[in-house]
């Protein structure tokens, strides 16, 4: 795993030294053509008609309604004193196919909307080495739609919808079939999913806010060796999603009140050869559910104040637990099955009663972190009314004393004392 790491480090590195020299290849032999109200061009489209690959298409401050705008070669496309382009409500507002094009400092309002079309405010499409970064986005249908597209950089957007349903709103980053994208520094919400992969490999999400979208603030399906870091999710439908993918590596982000029915911090189904790391739960309804999971890391994440701080399935597999710290949950784990195919070790629970006599630090007794009350309400959500009642904490105890429904092989054999430094 820590190979996994570096090596995810060395390639965004690498890749930010590529945009860099696409950058500078621009700036070397760019022209600047300027366009606004008090300038001899006073239309966005009757500029793009005057760029010659490598240009730069400086647009000033001012309102601009003007359709559909297509980009289709090297240039900088760029905003200075805040130019406003307008969709109406009808329109895709800037579309791009090409190699090597920098949009930058604008902000796009009203995209048309279309659940047949993908209506966006910024799409590219069959493209390479594009960077889209300092723009803001608001009440679009897609924010940005990135398609079939190599080396791409999306930073420092802030991206706004008016989502109200899933049915009726697109994503606000949205990647599909793309490779070696760096999505860092966003701002997103009000959308369906903050962040879409689907088919995206060897790609970063890093540092970004993803909150209050309808559905999951990042959302993976099919999308292998990827990794996220350091970013926040608070107040979505569920945190992250990550779905029939592998190789993914989750390190130091936050999840925090992501509450429902069936909500979640993550959600990991058919997930593979995958490490979650640092990580903190705070106040989520699950902290983390998983099922047909195989062959994971999950170690030094912090699991404070959830629902269930863990829901392992019974169809995982290969689970490896250490080193996290179990704090103020009201579960901290549930399974629907007595076969456990997983292992906890060396993780805090603080609702342990246990005795260290070795003062090595570890309890002298196992800690079974299922209770019985847990397996029933699995079984039977409505139980949930008797919770905190006497009837249950005595029949908690004298589970733990002669077990009978909790799963035996689910134990954490050498339960911290104290808290793991995280």
């Amino acid at each position: 795993m820590q190979f996994i790491k570096a090596l995810n480090k060395i390639k965004i590195s690498a890749y930010a030294v590529c945009l860099c020299l696409v950058l500078l290849n621009i700036s070397l032999h760019a022209s600047a053509i300027y366009v606004g109200p008090n300038h001899p061009i006073k239309t966005i489209k009757e500029g793009l008609q005057n760029v010659r690959p490598g240009d730069s298409l400086i647009v000033d401050g001012g309102h601009y309604s003007e359709g559909n705008l297509i980009i289709q070669q090297t240039m900088v496309f760029t905003g200075i004193n805040h130019p406003v382009l307008d969709g109406k409500s009808q329109f895709e507002i800037l579309t791009i196919s090409g190699k090597n094009i920098v949009v930058s400092g604008i902000t796009f309002i009203n995209c048309g909307k279309s659940v047949t079309k993908d209506f966006a405010s910024i799409k590219c499409i069959d493209a390479e080495n594009i960077r889209i970064e300092n723009n803001k986005i608001e009440n679009s249908y897609f924010g940005i739609h990135i398609s079939n597209t190599s080396q791409i950089h999306i930073k420092n957007n802030w991206i706004a919808g008016q989502a109200e349903s899933e049915q009726t709103s697109g994503n606000g980053i949205h990647l599909w079939k793309c490779n070696h994208a760096l999505i860092e520094n966003n701002h997103i919400s009000g959308h369906r999913d903050g962040i879409y992969f689907e088919f995206v490999t060897e790609s970063s999400i890093l540092h970004n806010y993803s909150t209050e979208n309808v559905r999951y603030g990042l959302h993976f399906m099919f999308s292998h060796k990827d990794y996220y870091a350091n970013n926040t999710f608070i107040k979505n439908g569920a945190g992250v999603a990550v779905m029939y993918s592998h190789e993914v590596t989750m390190e130091s982000n936050h999840f925090e009140n992501n509450w429902g029915a069936s909500s979640y911090g993550i959600l990991l189904k058919d997930i593979s050869d995958s490490w979650i790391f640092g990580n903190t739960f705070d106040q989520n309804t699950i902290g983390i559910h998983m099922e047909g999971s195989s062959r994971m890391v999950i170690e030094k994440n912090r699991f404070k104040e959830n629902g269930w701080a863990l829901k392992v399935q019974a169809s995982c597999n290969d689970i490896q637990f250490q080193h996290n710290n179990f704090i103020g949950n009201t579960f901290d784990v549930a399974t629907n099955g007595s076969n456990v195919l997983s292992r906890f070790s060396q993780n805090y629970w603080d609702k342990y009663e246990g005795y260290d006599r070795t003062k090595d630090g570890f309890g002298d007794i196992p800690y079974h972190p299922v209770s019985m009350y847990s397996m029933i309400v699995e079984q039977n959500p409505n139980a949930l009314i008797l919770l905190r009642s006497i009837l249950i904490a005595t029949l908690d105890k004298a589970e733990k004393a002669i077990p009978s429904l909790t799963p035996e092989n689910l134990v954490d054999i050498q339960p911290k004392i104290i808290p793991n430094k995280l």
